[in-house]
């Protein structure tokens, strides 16, 4: 589990594709603090694990669904990408609840200058509108923002300097593909509430209805 609090941004070393999955090789520092095989590192929000280490990188593979569903199938070598070790159980909680399974990918607009910072446009596919809500969280390529503005098929963040500076995002290019998290909470509201949920029983009928007067 994440929070979307970028801690660094790697550089894609290399990539080594096989029949249907590949092989990333990521430099980084931050991350590679304390980390060692088996653990999970957030690379442009997709939980993946470190199946290789050494002084200033590390490798994970990349499944054949993980390609299909998310823009790492479109890195190569020099391709800057967010890093984010998991959440410690005595962390601050500064983004919000993040997996690093992403739900869906986006395209990267615009980004436009507002005052310091900067207000960036992301074109996201239909099926994850209905969980897209102004004022609410969602993650773009593991960094975890609020959605300032919401249309039919975009939605706006406005990003602190520090943020700018510190991700991808000013590396990105109209057209660029980026992976999007929505708030879990809204896929179990949702599930919850959907024609899978258990509804109780009534004994409330027309028939008593008017012996009660109605």
């Amino acid at each position: 589990m994440f929070t979307g609090i970028v801690e660094e941004t790697g550089s894609i070393k290399k990539v080594t594709s096989g029949a249907a999955s590949a092989r990333v090789e990521v430099a980084a520092r931050t991350v590679l603090e304390g980390a060692k095989v088996g653990d999970s590192i957030a690379v442009n929000g997709v939980c993946l694990t470190v199946v290789g280490k050494t002084n200033d990188s590390f490798s994970a593979d990349v499944s054949a669904e993980t390609l299909r569903r998310t823009s790492l199938r479109q890195i190569r070598a020099g391709s800057r990408v967010n890093l984010e070790r998991p959440l410690l159980p005595t962390s601050r909680l500064g983004g919000h609840i993040v997996q690093g399974h992403v739900d869906g990918v986006g395209e990267f607009l615009e980004a436009r200058p507002e005052g310091e910072g900067w207000i960036v446009r992301v074109g996201f596919p239909a099926e994850l509108g209905r969980y897209i809500v102004e004022k609410g969280s969602i993650t773009v390529d593991g960094i975890s923002l609020t959605v300032a503005a919401l249309g039919d098929d975009w939605f706006e963040i406005a990003v602190i300097p520090h943020t700018w500076h510190v991700t991808n995002l000013s590396s990105l290019r109209r057209g660029d593909a980026v992976n999007l998290e929505v708030d879990i909470i809204a896929k179990y509201v949702e599930r919850l509430l959907g024609p899978h949920a258990a509804r109780p029983q009534s004994n409330l009928t027309i028939e008593r209805l008017r012996k009660l007067g109605y």
